[in-house]
């Protein structure tokens, strides 16, 4: 993490497309490390960093679903906006700590 970034939440989750691996709310970015996990000895590994996403490109946030609940943002990437789904646990916090997050980013 970068100087003055504080982590805000974070939870072992799964996206979509990218799979399984630990979403990270900080202060300045959302970031999402894949991990590796062995059911023989009950291990899990932090693999490569997929998406570190500044909290000024998240263009939208919202939550779906009935039964699999998931937080959803779109966000402005290098091969343009990108749509992702994460499936936390508590959506309804994890939608409202991302809002407060980017509305705390715009007024530093």
């Amino acid at each position: 993490m970068e100087e003055g970034e504080k982590r805000i939440k974070q939870e072992d989750c799964s996206e979509d497309n990218i799979g399984a691996g630990i979403l990270t709310l900080t202060s300045k970015r959302l970031a999402f490390d894949k991990t590796r996990s062995r059911m023989m000895d009950f291990s899990k590994h932090m693999g490569d960093t997929i998406l570190d996403i500044p909290l000024n490109d998240v263009i939208k946030t919202w939550k779906e679903g009935l039964l699999i609940k998931k937080v959803c943002f779109m966000a402005k990437t290098n091969e343009g906006e990108q749509t992702y789904k994460f499936g936390v646990f508590n959506t309804k916090n994890w939608l409202k700590s991302i809002d407060k997050a980017i509305e705390e980013s715009k007024d530093q």
